[in-house]
């Protein structure tokens, strides 16, 4: 068996992009989290995958609508990757957001997608979501990603916006 934090500390080390996956509670409140584990899974058809915590107030929200988006964040949107990584219903109050395809949207992110979930497939203390992709759409801005616990972008990125 490895060791936990071995295991922590390698994984620390691979980038991954940061999201905020949102849905709609069943009283149409926004609902939303932190998601880092989130991936291209199929072109034909268009699939994502990502994983949410069982533990995750979201999934419960999202198991009822079966309705989920995806705001990829640019850089310049790192504390709001802090902020939905809490816990807490009211992660939305006091900032600006929109509906769009029908689910919580947060302008100014370097990408956002809407989707349907097809699957839940339970893993370890996750369940990972196939999401079929319905809308997606990019922006020009660099995407934040997190690595060694801390947040940035593309390193090449970064120096062509220089």
């Amino acid at each position: 068996m490895v060791d936990q934090q071995r295991f922590k500390d390698l994984m620390s080390a691979v980038c991954a992009p940061v999201t905020v996956v949102t849905t709609l509670t069943a009283d149409g409140r926004p609902h939303g989290t932190t998601v880092s584990s989130f991936a291209s899974l199929s072109l034909d058809p268009p699939l994502v995958s990502l994983a949410l915590d069982h533990g995750s107030a979201l999934l419960g929200h999202v198991r009822h609508s079966g309705l989920i988006g995806v705001n990829v964040l640019s850089e310049a949107q790192q504390e709001l990757a802090a902020a939905f990584a809490g816990r807490g219903p009211d992660k939305f109050d006091g900032l600006a957001w929109v509906v769009r395809d029908g689910l919580p949207h947060l302008p100014d992110s370097a990408g956002w997608l809407a989707g349907v979930v097809e699957q839940y497939v339970p893993a370890g203390d996750h369940d990972l979501l196939i999401v079929r992709v319905r809308s997606a759409s990019s922006s020009p801005a660099s995407p934040l990603v997190y690595a060694r616990r801390t947040f940035g972008t593309h390193s090449r990125l970064a120096v062509l916006a220089s």
